[in-house]
């Protein structure tokens, strides 16, 4: 597997990077990058048949209200999400019972392209653990990939604790259920809908919570990576 170097543009004065339409903050006194790897909300991608996202505004200040008020309707699903396993298993933990260390640690990023068989998975699980052990319970899989059956029940063998990808669902998007049934049947947390495009492979820290939705299936997030290298 191969680490690639990206290419960026510094704005000095303001302590900005920007990397492929990614903003990365630098925090020059500890030397950490900030990559924000979320959908914008109300324009983000949806899976066939969720409901878009809407707003609605409730209060203006250019109206002579007090304030500026938004209410919002959207799926649990919308944009960059976290599943829970009772979105596929009626007795399963919701949203508010996993555990929060399960959103919120070492992750690696691996890049790959279409299918991703078990030897796939074997070999990308490999060099998370030869990067940093803790890294490989948390699999983040940048590119257009399908995470398949045989790969599944690698990850749920090896009892990793959380698995992200770029689209909106984990496995064939035209039957994602029996992928879905062995992730959540482990109790590994699924990271849908990220963009990883502007972050090269490697070791990372992930910080992906869910609001605190008691009694649901998933909740979106403001899923980032925090890199402690220069």
């Amino acid at each position: 597997m191969q680490y690639k170097e990206k290419n960026e543009t510094v704005t000095p004065s303001r302590g900005l990077k920007m990397t492929n339409s990614h903003y990365e903050t630098l925090t020059p006194s500890r030397g950490l990058k900030i990559y924000d790897i979320s959908q914008e909300v109300f324009g983000c991608k949806v899976f066939p048949g969720d409901p878009s996202p809407a707003r609605e505004v409730m209060m203006k200040i250019s109206d002579g209200e007090i304030c500026n008020l938004s209410g919002l309707k959207m799926c649990a699903h919308n944009g960059t999400h976290v599943d829970a396993p009772y979105h596929f298993y009626d007795e399963g933990k919701t949203i508010d019972e996993v555990d929060i260390d399960r959103f919120i640690g070492y992750a690696f990023v691996a890049e790959h392209e279409g299918d991703i068989g078990a030897e796939d998975i074997k070999k990308i699980l490999a060099c998370a653990k030869e990067a940093d052990e803790r890294s490989a319970m948390r699999i983040l899989i940048k590119g257009n990939a399908v995470l398949s059956k045989e790969a599944a029940e690698v990850l749920a063998a090896e009892k990793i604790k959380l698995f992200g990808n770029e689209s909106q669902t984990v496995g064939p998007e035209n039957a994602p259920k029996e992928v879905h049934l062995i992730m959540l049947g482990a109790e590994i947390v699924l990271l849908e809908g990220i963009r990883l495009a502007g972050v090269p492979e490697g070791v990372y820290i992930l910080h992906a919570a869910p609001l605190n939705l008691a009694g649901c299936d998933g909740s979106p997030c403001r899923a980032t990576l925090i890199s402690p290298e220069i």
